[in-house]
């Protein structure tokens, strides 16, 4: 690992790490949840096994500060588990992580030997993607070391890139206020009513604003003012509570979307080029538009026109998943239109970026230097999941089902580049399209 052996330590004693450890191809739920990792602490997990789940409690032990941890099963699906983490000195920059696992599975000889050989083969591949995780996190807050610890303010901090990008944070010494209705929230708002907790906000180096109505469904008159009003007010909310904040934070990252650039076939399309005149483009300008009052008050302003974003556990990619591992997956359409993707973890790594790069502002495009046709999409998923692509489904279907909405997005051609981004010196984990898909579910 490119950090100290204290540094690797650190991480992995900050808040957010087990969520961080925990992949989304490998879906588990927490159920409780007390302490970090000194001894004594313990998690209880609902572990899947096939159509059922099991609880899986876990206790830690074994705690030496800056050297290591165990986790031990305290009751669940095995004979006995033991996970010993070591983090090992190479130089000052420089350390060596060791995951060792013993189990014994309460099986038969002949049944444990096929279920041991599955088992050890399920956590093989788990410690390869944590281990490629935990070093390109490091990687990129090392980059960035100098400027310390940030606080940031996150809406849609529960969704699917938000939920990932706040353990990002915090593993990596920032601290993080979620914006919320809840609770649980740090700072309460409610943009239906014009409400957010100015207050709550003071201090806050950046803000990160995702939330907004999904548009993946059919566009009924309702949906359509649901995906208007949720990105419109709570933009235009966020945007001028911090033009009157006495102390602003420096930068405001808002979610913008490429649909923006509208509809337009295999044309090349950067940031510099005209906008779109159909519903979506007419929703992103209007979006990106509302921010204008922290940019008139002097904040930076970054619109990250996000494309496709790859990850196992929703977004298009989730709905994707089902259909192709069970053999049915196909083309959409004529399967001609591109489609510009991120992976999730570039898409955080872009705001990451984005909060820490003052030169950085205006419309930046989230996508991966390298867009495929959706045919080039549907051919690498099913290649690497190893399942046939052989059930196309027509456009006249896909209009049937979804209306307008077909039109503005499964079927909807935007070849975008990220010139923006990488101008600005970012560095993706995953150019192309079957690294992200591999990382992204898990299968090396």
């Amino acid at each position: 690992m490119p950090v100290s052996a204290q540094a690797l330590f650190d991480w992995h004693e900050r808040p957010g790490a087990f969520d961080r450890l925990t992949p989304a191809w490998m879906p588990v739920e927490v159920r409780h949840r007390e302490g970090g990792i000194r001894d004594g602490a313990r998690v209880t997990i609902a572990l899947p096994m096939g159509p059922v789940s099991i609880p899986w409690t876990l206790g830690h032990t074994g705690y030496t500060a800056g050297e290591g941890f165990r986790d031990i099963q305290i009751r669940g699906p095995f004979r006995s588990w033991e996970h010993v983490h070591r983090m090992e000195p190479v130089s000052a920059h420089a350390s060596v992580l060791d995951d060792r696992i013993t189990f014994a599975l309460p099986l038969p000889p002949l049944g444990g030997w096929v279920a041991g050989w599955y088992t050890r083969a399920a956590l093989a591949r788990l410690l390869q993607w944590r281990h490629a995780l935990t070093r390109n996190d490091l990687e990129r807050h090392a980059r960035f070391a100098a400027r310390g610890p940030r606080t940031i303010a996150i809406t849609g901090a529960s969704g699917m890139v938000g939920s990932a990008l706040v353990p990002f944070l915090t593993t990596g010494g920032h601290r993080v206020r979620t914006i919320g209705r809840g609770a649980a929230s740090a700072v309460r708002w409610d943009p239906a009513r014009g409400q957010l907790d100015a207050a709550a906000l003071d201090g806050v180096d950046a803000v990160v604003h995702l939330a907004g109505e999904n548009v993946g469904a059919r566009w009924t008159a309702a949906r359509r003012r649901a995906i208007v009003d949720s990105r419109i007010q709570g933009t235009r909310l966020i945007a001028e509570t911090i033009a009157k904040m006495p102390r602003k934070p420096e930068v405001l990252v808002s979610a913008s979307a490429i649909g923006i650039y509208g509809v337009r076939g295999a044309e090349w399309l950067d940031e510099s080029s005209t906008l779109g005149d159909d519903f979506l483009a007419e929703v992103g300008q209007q979006w990106e538009a509302a921010t204008a009052p922290a940019r008139d008050a002097g904040v930076r302003v970054v619109h990250l026109r996000i494309g496709i974003v790859l990850a196992a556990g929703g977004g298009a990619l989730g709905k994707m998943l089902l259909p192709f591992q069970l053999g049915v997956g196909g083309v959409l359409g004529n399967g001609r239109q591109w489609m510009s993707w991120i992976s999730r973890e570039d898409l955080i790594g872009a705001i990451h970026h984005a909060i820490q790069t003052p030169a950085l502002a205006g419309a930046v495009n989230a996508v991966a230097p390298a867009p495929v046709t959706n045919r080039e999409f549907t051919k690498g998923l099913g290649r690497v999941l190893r399942r046939p692509t052989i059930a196309p489904v027509p456009a006249v279907a896909l209009r049937a089902l979804f209306g307008e909405m077909a039109e503005g997005t499964v079927l909807a051609s935007q070849r975008v580049r990220p010139t923006a981004l990488e101008g600005s010196g970012f560095a993706f984990l995953h150019r192309t399209l079957e690294d992200a898909l591999r990382f992204e579910l898990g299968r090396p």
